[in-house]
């Protein structure tokens, strides 16, 4: 008898599991356009860090991606970025505001708001943690196989019989 490939994950059907999904996918996304903002908006006075900017946004949308995909397993490392990038954004936003001087060259983007945009990316960061780790105790990965599968796979006998060992 064939088992049927189907695979049912019931953690994912709960309406907190959904809820948890599209919070984490709308913060990944909104992280993403600030920095974005804030990356092009002060271009031409970034030292350096343009490819850690690049690598947050395009990291950020493609764990967005992976997010509404139900994939559980890029919720730690969102909030290990996450965590590296409040350590960036408490550093850079008393540059930016110390920048809005005479004397400085300006960027595209005002000096203040600049740094108002990297300081609103701290609580959207510490949001994204706590969501993604509500999102990784829910335990999206846990499927449930109907009784034909589990005992197609031979995890199951019959009953009274001692469950084989692995």
């Amino acid at each position: 008898m064939e088992a049927s490939a189907k695979k049912h994950y019931p953690n994912r059907d709960l309406p907190e599991s959904k809820q948890t999904m599209a919070i984490v996918a709308i913060l990944l996304v909104v992280s993403a356009l600030l920095i974005a903002i804030i990356t092009i908006g002060g271009w031409d006075k970034l030292q350096g860090a343009k490819p850690v900017n690049i690598f947050y946004v395009l990291v950020y949308l493609l764990f967005a991606y992976y997010t509404t995909r139900w994939n559980r397993g890029v919720l730690p490392v969102v909030s290990a970025l996450s965590v590296i990038l409040i350590i960036f954004c408490a550093v850079a936003a008393p540059a930016w505001f110390a920048r809005d001087k005479d004397g400085f060259d300006s960027p595209p983007l005002p000096e203040s708001l600049l740094g108002l945009l990297t300081l609103s990316l701290i609580p959207v960061a510490l949001l994204l943690i706590v969501f993604a780790m509500r999102g990784f105790q829910q335990h999206w990965n846990v499927e449930a196989g109907s009784r034909a599968d589990l005992e197609a796979r031979g995890l199951l006998g019959e009953p009274g019989e001692p469950r084989p060992v692995s």
